[in-house]
């Protein structure tokens, strides 16, 4: 989840338990929400890796900020931040509860995103993800701002923030219950095709919550459709005219016109695959086993004297959009040492 709707949510949930009478020794409203917003936030600042090695985002984001074992140090930091500020007047135990609540709110609605977040950091760094909401959801996002607006109407009562708290609970259970309509979709299409020890799994894709890319994988060859649950006809394609969001929304085809495309960890000729199974099992490339839960080979390069095999993660495929996020190969000069790069468009960037 982006971390503006991370603050909004915060500020959010921070208004919905507000006291119905204000306390003595407790926090106003104006810094309660406040405060809210920015314990919500705080996690995000782990994006500060990104600057320390090519691989630190891949290694540290969503690690020990995301972890619940580590949640009442940084309520416990937050609130001495903000008692601080204000002179310890309140103290800092009064800050403590409301931190604690938003740095939960970020884990929970980042566990619901497919990225996978290391709630047990630092002790694991197994990534969890419940796959059920895109990355930036706009619907998400939205129920939050009106859910703000209206308690900035109605400012004496919680019943807004309770009521749109309520309505983003509901939103996320009919994402899952869509997720699992594409997987059953996904296990039909595996059961015609003989499929019968395939894992299949269904990734929520932007614009819509009835928008998923269906994966159904056996024996590490992926056969993938991206669907909408509802739609009865093919879209357009998109021309020069097509704004960003319809360009984003039309490869979603309905149920009934699915195109399976396919894609192999190690690619399909006997010449990609021994070089990728040789590149994919290097040492070095252990970074990009730990994190992909999907990997696939996207291509192969046999110039002379360079070869490298470059992969991605189908997780983050999205139609619509080039390139993807995470694409790493491994490369060597001739029958070099392999050495690990990641790929940003037509740059070639080394890792370590």
């Amino acid at each position: 989840m982006d971390t503006l709707t991370h603050a909004l949510a915060g500020a959010l949930i921070a208004r919905a338990t507000a006291p119905r009478e204000p306390r003595p020794g407790g926090l106003p409203l104006g810094r309660r929400v406040l405060v809210g917003a920015a314990a919500a936030a705080f996690p995000d600042l782990d994006f500060v890796t990104s600057y320390m090695t090519p691989l630190s985002y891949l290694y540290h984001h969503r690690g020990v900020t995301h972890s619940v074992l580590l949640l009442p140090v940084w309520a416990a930091l937050i609130a001495l931040i903000f008692a601080a500020v204000w002179r310890f007047k309140p103290g800092w135990r009064a800050y403590y509860g409301i931190a604690a609540i938003g740095i939960a709110s970020h884990i929970a609605a980042d566990l619901i995103t497919s990225f996978g977040t290391m709630i047990f950091a630092p002790f694991s760094d197994s990534r969890y993800a419940l796959s059920a909401t895109f990355i930036i959801d706009l619907w998400f996002t939205g129920i939050i701002l009106a859910g703000l607006a209206a308690a900035l109407v109605w400012r004496r009562s919680r019943v807004p923030a309770v009521a749109a708290l309520a309505l983003l609970a509901g939103y996320v259970g009919f994402q899952w219950l869509m997720q699992q309509q594409a997987i059953d979709f996904g296990r039909d299409y595996a059961n015609r095709e003989g499929l019968r020890s395939a894992r299949v799994t269904a990734m929520p894709r932007p614009v819509s919550p009835l928008n998923w890319t269906v994966i159904v994988e056996e024996g590490g060859r992926y056969r993938y459709a991206h669907v909408n649950l509802v739609r009865k006809t093919v879209p357009p394609a998109p021309d020069e005219h097509t704004g960003f969001v319809a360009r984003l929304d039309a490869p979603y085809r309905p149920l009934r016109d699915a195109q399976w495309l396919q894609a192999g960890l190690y690619g399909r000729s006997d010449k990609e695959t021994a070089l990728a199974r040789d590149a994919f099992s290097q040492p070095a490339f252990r970074f990009f086993r730990w994190f992909a839960a999907y990997p696939a080979l996207t291509s192969v390069e046999s110039g002379n004297p360079a070869q490298c095999a470059w992969f991605e993660d189908l997780r983050f495929i999205t139609p619509g959009r080039d390139g993807t996020p995470f694409e790493y190969g491994m490369c060597r000069e001739g029958e070099g040492p392999w050495q690990p790069f990641q790929r940003l468009g037509a740059e070639r960037r080394a890792v370590y």
